[in-house]
């Protein structure tokens, strides 16, 4: 009887407590299913923002390549069109001084100094008064100094330089631009430029202030060139046509340790 009435208070407890149990079991699985799901869910949000972030910086990419590539053929075509325009600008600079040549321009120079240095003479060339530059023009011409003083940017003095010579033709400072060109062309060197640049101030211009340094340093371009003997000749015209001027003493001094 004891046995029977002690079953009848333990099965029941049993199943009782075995509920909870299996409840308490069953509930750690569920929540790991939610986590899980939770995560892969957060994982699939992430990935997809990814990829839409990876999408906006290849089109950004896209549009800068885009971009560079035509800055490169503007650049390229403005680097063309420079070059193109040195080469036309340096052709009539040539054409220029051809024709000086060929008009005989260079006649006064070409008289053999021995003879006047034979008779105990020098002649001498008068300057003249050249047009006098408006303010615009001076401070135009006062950038293109400092660009080859200051910045030794030769290149860009060059382009500058030509189109000074072209706005403001037969002016004081154009016979002084066509000097500069020559200097520039010394310095970096283009020894054929340099050559007739000073050759136009030389006999174009034989009566303005920088004639005498002009035809000096046209001195110092043909012996650069080789022309050994020619440059001799320029030298003694400075020192027969301008001996008072600055240009005539280095142009004896260069007489003076060339003599053989």
């Amino acid at each position: 009887m004891r046995k029977k009435l002690m079953a009848a208070v333990l099965v029941p407890l049993g199943l009782g407590l075995a509920g909870p149990l299996q409840a308490q079991s069953s509930t750690p699985a569920f929540q790991n299913n939610s986590s899980e799901a939770q995560r892969k869910a957060a994982n699939s949000q992430a990935t997809a923002e990814l990829f839409y972030m990876i999408q906006q910086l290849q089109q950004t990419v896209r549009e800068l390549q885009g971009r560079v590539e035509e800055q490169g053929y503007q650049i390229e075509r403005l680097q063309q069109q420079g070059r193109d325009r040195y080469v036309d600008l340096d052709q009539r600079l040539l054409d220029l001084a051809k024709k000086l040549e060929e008009r005989g321009g260079s006649a006064p120079d070409s008289s053999p100094a021995g003879a006047s240095a034979g008779s105990g003479e020098q002649e001498k060339t008068p300057t003249k008064a050249y047009r006098p530059p408006e303010p615009n023009e001076k401070q135009a011409y006062n950038e293109i100094i400092s660009l080859i003083r200051e910045e030794k940017a030769y290149d860009a003095a060059i382009g500058r330089l030509y189109e000074f010579i072209d706005k403001y033709p037969e002016g004081d400072l154009t016979v002084n631009a066509y000097y500069w060109l020559g200097e520039v062309y010394l310095a970096k060197p283009q020894l054929e430029q340099a050559k007739q640049a000073f050759t136009i101030v030389a006999t174009r211009y034989a009566d303005h202030r920088k004639a005498p340094d002009a035809i000096y340093k046209l001195g110092v371009t043909l012996e650069r060139l080789g022309e050994s003997e020619e440059a001799r000749r320029r030298m003694e015209s400075v020192v027969n046509k301008y001996p008072e001027s600055g240009a005539a003493k280095l142009a004896q001094d260069f007489l003076d340790n060339n003599q053989g």
